[in-house]
């Protein structure tokens, strides 16, 4: 299979939509979400979306096509909670190797098909790296600024059981993403160069930080080129941004990463901003104009959704930037 690395030299890529959005849509209930094998499980099980890859595994994979189907390149695989850490609000910590594994293993099995059936358009498995629902750069108690809830230490251990689950399982590229704490992904990605090492191995990461709101800076704090900066020592495949905003607000982020960062550059934007009922209204048309003005001013090699997007708004993200050529990058500083 043709490596990453030459076909973005070629086009841009299209990054599937938003697994948690699709999977909203089956309306699962909470013995939908235990199945027969944790039918009994003590704690409440509905809304551990990471664990439908185990009891509800064809919904996973109907996701997984329609995406592909809709356009895209890319498929995250469905393990955004997929740490030690986040399983521990369901008691599933001893799951997190299997969740990740069998995740991905559904992500391939899908991206293979289509390959097969089209080898001129190759089909990526990205595992997706969530942030936890921790933090180590802040306290969560404004009564005590200097409290950690987390270590680096501890944040880097489950990252690395995530990593080795998600390689064992066949991704092509691991995807740290929605990242509001640059010491959390710091620990990710030590972690994924721990993996390397240890395997002898090489895999394209990419990176996708989130900026939080219209002040321009990430929950901890910093600025688009000083998130860029902080990470810029790691070797990757993209950086870029992802989730809390929509296509529109992106715009002065991404071009601060453009501008200043040899990496080829990605963003997967939510469907708009959320209404008053949490629920996203941007059309795929109304989102896919957005990602017109990214294409049109070379700002994105890798362009994709997060809350909110679904196959429609795939295809037409994957209609508008067929016609476009790739930001320009050098990528030899890419692994």
């Amino acid at each position: 299979m043709e490596k990453i690395e030459d076909i973005l030299k070629k086009r841009i890529l299209v990054l599937d939509g938003a697994m948690g959005t699709m999977l909203q849509r089956y309306k699962f209930k909470e013995e939908d979400f235990r199945g027969e094998r944790f039918k009994d499980w003590t704690s409440d099980l509905q809304g551990n979306n990471d664990l439908l890859s185990l009891t509800q595994p064809e919904a996973v994979k109907e996701v997984h096509r329609s995406f592909l189907q809709a356009g895209a390149d890319i498929l995250e695989t469905n393990t955004f909670s997929g740490t030690t850490i986040a399983m521990a609000d369901y008691g599933m910590e001893e799951l997190v190797y299997e969740l990740n594994y069998e995740s991905a293993k559904l992500a391939k099995e899908v991206a293979d098909e289509f390959t097969d059936k089209n080898p001129n358009k190759p089909r990526f498995v990205a595992g997706s790296i969530g942030p936890t629902n921790k933090t180590a750069s802040m306290s969560p108690d404004v009564n005590d600024p200097g409290f950690r809830a987390i270590s680096f230490d501890e944040l880097r251990i489950a990252y690395k059981q995530q990593v080795e689950a998600l390689l064992d399982g066949g991704v092509d590229i691991l995807l740290v993403e929605t990242i509001f704490d640059t010491l959390n992904a710091k620990a990710a990605l030590f972690a994924i160069e721990e993996v390397k090492d240890e395997r002898n191995i090489e895999v394209p990461v990419m990176v996708s930080g989130t900026i939080t709101d219209a002040s321009g800076r990430t929950l901890s704090g910093q600025t688009a080129e000083a998130f860029l900066i902080s990470i810029s020592h790691i070797p990757i495949l993209s950086v870029g941004f992802n989730c809390a905003l929509g296509a529109k607000q992106l715009v002065p982020h991404l071009e601060v990463v453009s501008a200043k960062s040899e990496f080829a550059v990605s963003a997967h934007p939510n469907a708009g901003l959320p209404n008053a009922f949490g629920e996203y209204d941007e059309t795929p048309e109304q989102m896919a104009a957005q990602i017109k003005e990214y294409v049109e001013k070379g700002l994105v090699n890798i362009v994709g959704g997060c809350c909110g997007t679904t196959p429609e708004h795939i295809k037409a993200i994957a209609d508008v930037v067929k016609d476009y050529e790739p930001r320009s990058l050098s990528l030899s500083v890419i692994c």
